[in-house]
């Protein structure tokens, strides 16, 4: 299934939920994004299903479809933020996928696939979530069809990656070449963390997909002119600081002129990959979080507990109405709290026509933002990272 159909395919779905089909900049799509509050993990089954039919239901979005959960588990099974566990400061957490998995089963989808890059080894991303005490055969016993797949490396069988354009030639590159996981997929869900990031100001339903893009092709050590079959280190040395290419197999980017630092780079990245690849529905856990970043190596990195969840299926809009939760201007460009050193993922996706980042246009449903909102600068004091020992 090539781009032309993923792209129809998405239409199609999104016209089905009752969203309306994309439109060119500036009339962008306005989506509602449903808000509740929810202060223990306990409670994100009743609080993800409300949301879920505020928005219009899960059934004709994926009855008899192929669902993919894009979930968010960057750094490590041994990097956490002090005594905390990664899925209560930083990563997706597995209740919450848990929840989603019943919902996708009860609302009739075929099959359903949780995906994420991690390192190897472990090479299975079931591994990688045992070393962090997930349990992972409730999860896959949570419905019938509940397959794993580790994105960081080749998708089993004759197509191990499929070429995403990015319409209108994109920011960065034209095409990303991503796991064929993504391609054999009806709908794709992104399910993460509401957070600040060190490089670009925040990551919410956006900046997860950013997370697809395979280490095989575009980490620091890949491959001259194919993927490499195991993945060594980050994102650092292509994306973020455009120090060389990807692969040969893979397209270069646009513009080897262009700025190279990652603040300039990884947001248009962002805005491309949610281009080339959109995402259907966002379900965004502020149960818990942390401050100062993406992750325990973040400077000043502290947790949080905004006790909300927000769901939407247009991602530019869930992530304004994230980021007014956490207290900041969605309308904000570079220069601006939380992009005081980078641009806005949200403004360049806008010019895109991916979306509004206005929310005198966005319906929010359910709680309002001002009796949610929790303000991530305020957090005060801040923990050590420590890295346990394995066992």
């Amino acid at each position: 299934m090539g781009f032309d159909m993923n792209r129809r395919m998405f239409l199609r779905t999104m016209a089905a939920a009752g969203v309306p089909a994309r439109a060119a900049a500036p009339e962008a799509p306005t989506a509602p994004v449903a808000v509740a509050k929810c202060k223990t993990y306990a409670e994100s089954l009743p609080t993800m299903t409300k949301l879920l039919d505020q928005i219009g239901g899960l059934g004709r979005l994926v009855k008899n479809k192929t669902v993919v959960i894009k979930i968010n588990t960057t750094g490590g099974p041994s990097t956490r933020l002090g005594h905390l566990s990664q899925s209560r400061t930083y990563w997706t957490h597995p209740q919450q996928v848990g929840a989603m998995i019943r919902l996708l089963d009860k609302a009739g989808a075929r099959r359903i696939r949780v995906a994420e890059g991690c390192d190897v080894p472990p090479g299975s991303l079931e591994e990688w979530l045992y070393k962090s005490s997930w349990d992972v055969s409730a999860l896959k016993n949570a419905a019938p069809r509940v397959e794993f797949y580790n994105t960081n490396i080749a998708f089993p069988g004759g197509k191990p990656y499929t070429r995403f354009k990015v319409p209108n030639g994109g920011h960065l590159f034209q095409a990303y070449d991503l796991n064929t996981v993504y391609d054999e997929c009806d709908v794709l869900i992104s399910m993460t963390k509401l957070k600040e990031h060190t490089t670009a100001g925040v990551t919410i339903a956006m900046k997860n997909l950013f997370g697809m893009t395979p280490n095989t092709i575009y980490g620091g050590r890949a491959g001259i002119d194919e993927p490499l079959k195991v993945p060594f280190g980050g994102r650092q040395e292509i994306i973020h600081a455009g120090r060389r290419q990807p692969p040969k197999s893979a397209l270069p980017e646009i513009d080897p002129k262009s700025p190279r630092q990652d603040t300039f780079r990884v947001p248009r990245c962002v805005a491309d990959i949610a281009n080339a690849r959109p995402a259907h529905l966002a379900i965004i856990d502020g149960i818990e979080s942390m401050a100062g970043g993406e992750g325990p190596w973040s400077p000043g990195a502290r947790p949080c507990a905004p006790g909300v969840m927000f769901a939407g299926t247009n991602l530019v809009t869930v992530d304004a109405v994230g980021m007014a939760l956490m207290g900041f201007d969605p309308m904000a460009d570079r220069g601006t709290a939380p992009f005081e050193r980078c641009d806005s993922t949200l403004g360049l996706a806008e010019k895109l026509g991916l979306g509004t980042r206005d929310l005198k246009r966005i319906e929010v449903i359910g709680t309002p933002i001002a009796q949610a909102r929790f303000d991530f600068r305020a957090v005060p004091g801040g923990v050590q990272r420590t890295r346990p020992t394995q066992g």
